[in-house]
C-alpha cells in the first residue's frame, strides 16, 4: 500500500493505494530499476536473447522468448514479418505467463540497434494489443551485465500460462491503404523510412522487397541513428531532436514509419511516439515488402545504377 501526498495550488491531496502497473510503466527503464524490481510480483521480465544466453544467466523472474521462432511475426498473404492474428498473439503472450495486469519489461541483448529493434517491435505489438504496461531495458542485458555483481539466475524458466485478452488499437497500425491516402493527400502527413541510407536511395535493396527505392516523398531517418554508436542505448531526447532536424523530419503531426518488413520501422515508431511524444505516429506493418508487390504502387528510386 502506497500513500502519495501531492501539493496542488496550495491544497494537499492524499491518494491511498498503489499505482497501477500502467501508471508505473515508462517506455525505458535502466539496469538499476531492473535490479531493484527483479522478482517482484506483477512484473514479467521478457528476455529476448538466445536461449543459451538466457540459461547461462538471467534476471530473476524472467521468461525467455525467441523473436524469430515463437510467432511474434508471421507470413501473411505472401508478406513476411506481419503481426499475427489476435488468437495466435493471445496464446503467445498468455503462454509466457503474461496477463492483462502484468507490467512487461522487455530485456533485449543490447548488442546493436538492429537487435534493439526486437524490443521495439515487441513493445509496439503490446501497444497495438491494447497493453500499456510495457517497458524496455535501455542498453539491454549488456547494460545489466556490465555490473559483474548483478544478480543472475541460471537455467530455464517455465511460466504459468495465463489468459491475455487482446484489445486491438488500429490507430497505431498503418495499412497500404493508409499509405496510399497519405500519398494522395500530398503534404497531409510524413513518411519516415527507417532503413539504411543505401536502401532508401535505391542503391541496394532487401531480398524481401521486389523493387528498389522508397515511398515517394519519404524522409530517411535510419533506425541505427536512434541509438548511441549503433548500440543498445537510446539517444537523449535533445540528441534525437537534433537528428530529426538534420533529417528534415518533423516530430509532430500525422506520421507513418516504414522499412522493409516493419522491424527497423519499429525503432522509428518507438522514438517518434514514445520518446518524442508524437502520438499521431503509426507503423506500416507490411512496409515495402508488401508495397513493392503491388505493380502500380508508386516508388521513388533516387539513384539508378546500370
Amino acid at each position: 500500500m502506497k500513500r502519495i501526498v501531492l501539493s496542488l495550488f496550495g491544497a494537499v491531496i492524499i491518494f491511498a493505494g498503489s499505482l497501477s502497473e500502467t501508471q508505473a510503466a515508462t517506455p525505458l527503464v535502466d539496469a538499476a530499476w531492473v535490479k531493484a524490481n527483479a522478482g517482484k510480483p506483477g512484473i514479467v521480465f521478457l528476455d529476448t536473447r538466445h536461449r543459451s544466453s538466457f540459461m547461462a544467466g538471467h534476471v530473476a523472474g524472467a521468461v525467455n522468448s525467441d523473436y524469430g521462432r515463437d510467432g511474434w511475426r508471421v507470413k501473411a498473404k505472401g508478406v513476411p514479418g506481419m503481426l499475427p492474428d489476435t488468437a495466435r498473439l493471445s496464446r503467445l503472450i498468455g503462454g509466457l505467463g503474461i496477463g492483462n495486469d502484468s507490467h512487461v519489461v522487455i530485456l533485449p541483448g543490447g548488442y546493436n540497434s538492429a537487435e534493439m529493434g526486437v524490443a521495439t517491435r515487441i513493445y509496439w505489438t503490446f501497444k497495438v494489443a491494447g497493453h500499456d504496461a510495457v517497458s524496455i531495458l535501455d542498453g539491454g542485458m549488456e547494460a545489466y551485465l556490465s555490473d559483474r555483481k548483478a544478480p543472475l539466475v541460471k537455467g530455464l524458466a517455465t511460466p504459468k500460462v495465463r489468459t491475455f485478452a487482446i484489445n486491438m488499437r488500429p490507430q497505431l497500425l498503418a495499412t497500404a491503404d493508409d499509405v496510399g491516402k497519405m500519398l494522395a493527400a500530398g503534404s497531409a502527413g510524413t513518411l519516415i523510412d527507417s532503413r539504411p541510407n543505401d536502401q532508401f536511395l535505391g542503391v541496394n535493396k532487401s531480398g524481401k522487397v521486389k523493387r528498389p527505392g522508397t515511398l515517394p516523398g519519404a524522409i530517411n531517418l535510419p533506425g541505427r541513428w536512434t541509438t548511441i554508436n549503433d548500440g543498445g542505448a537510446f539517444r537523449s531526447r535533445d540528441a534525437l531532436n537534433t537528428l530529426y532536424a538534420a533529417a528534415g523530419a518533423p516530430t509532430k503531426g500525422e506520421t507513418i514509419t516504414f522499412c522493409n518488413t516493419g522491424h527497423w520501422a519499429s525503432l522509428g515508431w518507438f522514438v517518434n511516439s514514445e520518446l518524442l511524444g508524437n502520438k499521431k505516429t503509426k507503423l506500416y506493418d507490411g512496409s515495402l515488402a508488401e508495397w513493392s508487390q503491388q505493380p502500380n504502387a508508386p516508388m521513388e528510386q533516387k539513384i539508378k545504377l546500370r
